[in-house]
């Protein structure tokens, strides 16, 4: 990513949004500014001009029907990315918080209701930053989003070239991984064992921030080590 990719950021970002009118409606105008920046490759443009064309032609209520499916209901696409590092875990809450609060410090300001490890929204975030820092930021996170560029495939969904697109971006090849099983619906919604699993071990002590770093593991998710330290943009921001 030696060129600016600041543009191409900003509609992949859209286009992993919900597809709605005002999404289909500007398709003409992203996929000429994708062409204009030239930050991807041929070959990536003209998956992601698939799914462009997919999102012009079909019946929208199909689109936004499948779009549900696909994003929201399943751990493995899902595209909170903090969801592939803490699950459910105590330790997602201060982590939103933390990353809420690099956004600030950047004078991006969340809407109402808008989770910042939304995947758009860390991209709109990236877009902001130095070329240096955007590719250092997007290689942080490139391990996440070779999980999800795998599920994606799995599906045989167009959605997937989004995720190779950043792979690219971020200096990394797409290099499809096991897919872990998203489990049945009821099995998510069981109660915990009653402060089972919780562990203290390397926080930081009351009122000290507690930065997380993502690491791969050893069967290609993610996890995430309280005790680690995070890549820094020129912006204060990790992630």
């Amino acid at each position: 990513m030696n060129r600016s990719s600041s543009i191409t950021l900003r509609v992949l970002a859209r286009l992993l949004s919900y597809p709605d009118a005002q999404l289909r409606g500007d398709l003409t105008d992203m996929r000429q500014a994708l062409r204009s920046e030239s930050a991807i490759a041929p070959v990536r443009l003209a998956e992601l001009d698939q799914l462009m064309r997919s999102l012009e032609q079909r019946n929208a209520l199909d689109l936004e029907a499948d779009y549900v499916e696909l994003f929201d209901r399943g751990h493995a696409t899902s595209l909170h990315l903090f969801e592939h590092v803490h699950g459910d875990s105590r330790d997602r809450g201060p982590a939103m918080i933390d990353l809420t609060q690099t956004y600030e410090k950047a004078g991006l300001f969340l809407a109402p209701g808008e989770l910042p490890d939304y995947l758009p929204v860390v991209l709109e975030f990236v877009s902001t930053q130095p070329n240096k820092e955007a590719r250092a930021f997007l290689n942080e996170m490139a391990h996440i989003f070779n999980a999800i560029f795998s599920a994606l495939q799995s599906r045989e969904t167009p959605y997937a070239a989004v995720l190779g697109a950043l792979l690219e971006l971020s200096g990394e090849k797409a290099q499809p991984v096991k897919v872990v099983a998203d489990e049945a619906l009821d099995a998510s919604w069981e109660e915990p064992e009653v402060f089972g699993g919780c562990s203290v071990k390397g926080q930081s002590k009351p009122g000290q921030a507690q930065p997380i770093h993502f690491v791969k593991t050893e069967v290609g998710q993610t996890r995430a080590s309280a005790t680690a330290s995070v890549v820094s943009t020129s912006a204060g921001a990790s992630l």
